[in-house]
């Protein structure tokens, strides 16, 4: 019996040893809700980069055990989903999508030293007003973004009516905003300025409103369910106007809301991932898992992969060595070599243009 009770104490010593031997991760998003696109992007990048890591034998050999929470891009949701992290051990979160949620969310990261990077979170508030060194990002920013967008307005929309509308969030109203300033600053004079309320289905009285001020290019601060709504019923109405709008076109649902009337849209996103020679066996690999590789999932496949070289440099998990780590490393990574200013902001490559064209997206033609 003596033998027995030993035993089953060694044993339960091991499987204790095997159930602490993890390193708890988390991916948060909209994995539900208009934007689930994005979310699913997300949550099937996490999960390819966990799955390689774990292959290669872990993190200093813990396996990694990956977390999915569900925001919806709602702050009040990213808030609890953040604290739900907590509680469960997680010690670092590649996330969140919107801006919206990222921000608020941030801060309960910084109570509870938990890591956040996000691959998708542009609004410079996030990184300016970051309320610890452990918070970052593999994206670049709306300033940046709006840099890009702004000076194109003008070169190539000279003398054309231009307005600018955004959907009232941190995401959509920062990008507007950001590139409605490069863009008077340059000596634009905007036919007019509006704000929508994102979720409507119908917009018609605001895309008269924009026929009857003659636009001729439309920016749309927001994302592609009502930017696509927008640009659909402006067709409709017997309207030819440009749709630009920022990174949260990057998804095929763009396409499946306007149909052929989206072809000639435009948008500014980071060089496409998905052409680095590194990204490509991690490409296939999602493809094959019949995963999307478009828009955020390699953003969030490498923010994952910075934070496993970060622990693997600090030589364990705990917050102050990773962030040590993070802060001082240069990494290699599925979107090409980076490291992390004193803000917490990635040195990459910034934005260039895309057009929709029947059906799929790719850099303006020069």
């Amino acid at each position: 019996m003596k033998k027995l009770l030993l035993t089953t104490v060694a044993v339960g010593l091991s499987f204790t040893a095997q159930a602490q031997a993890e390193i708890a991760i988390a991916v948060a998003g909209p994995m539900t809700g208009q934007y689930a696109s994005f979310g699913q992007q997300m949550k099937g990048g996490a999960e390819q980069a966990v799955a390689d890591i774990n292959a290669k034998g872990g993190i200093n050999g813990e396996q990694v055990r990956l977390v999915v929470g569900d925001d919806a891009c709602d702050p009040k949701q990213a808030v609890a989903v953040a604290n739900q992290f907590a509680g469960e051990g997680v010690k670092f979160v590649v996330g969140h999508f919107c801006s919206g949620s990222s921000i608020p969310a941030s801060a309960v990261y910084a109570d509870e030293q938990i890591i956040e990077i996000s691959p998708a979170s542009t609004n410079p508030k996030y990184t300016d007003d970051r309320p610890s060194d452990g918070i970052f990002r593999v994206c670049g920013r709306d300033d940046q973004q709006g840099e890009v967008a702004g000076k194109y307005l003008m070169d190539e929309f000279a003398g054309k009516k231009i307005a600018f509308i955004n959907d009232k969030t941190a995401y959509g109203q920062g990008l507007a905003e950001a590139t409605q300033a490069v863009y008077e600053r340059l000596g634009g004079t905007p036919a007019m300025s509006e704000s929508y309320t994102a979720g409507e289905k119908d917009y018609s009285a605001l895309v008269s409103k924009l026929k009857q001020a003659g636009v001729e290019v439309l920016y749309v601060g927001g994302y592609h369910t009502e930017a696509g709504l927008l640009k659909r019923q402006m067709q409709e109405q017997g309207m030819d106007t440009i749709l630009m709008s920022g990174d949260a076109l990057v998804t095929d649902e763009y396409w499946a809301i306007t149909g052929d009337s989206g072809n000639g849209t435009l948008m500014t996103f980071s060089p496409d991932p998905r052409r680095n020679p590194e990204a490509k066996p991690v490409v296939d690999e999602l493809i094959a898992a019949g995963k999307t590789a478009e828009g955020y999932a390699l953003y969030t496949y490498a923010a994952i992969q910075i934070y496993a070289d970060a622990v693997t440099t600090a030589g364990s998990d705990d917050y102050a060595g990773v962030v040590a780590a993070l802060n001082a490393g240069d990494f290699k990574t599925v979107l090409g070599e980076l490291k992390f200013n004193d803000k917490g902001d990635v040195t990459l490559p910034g934005y260039v243009m895309y057009e929709w064209k029947d059906g799929k997206y790719d850099y303006v033609a020069k």
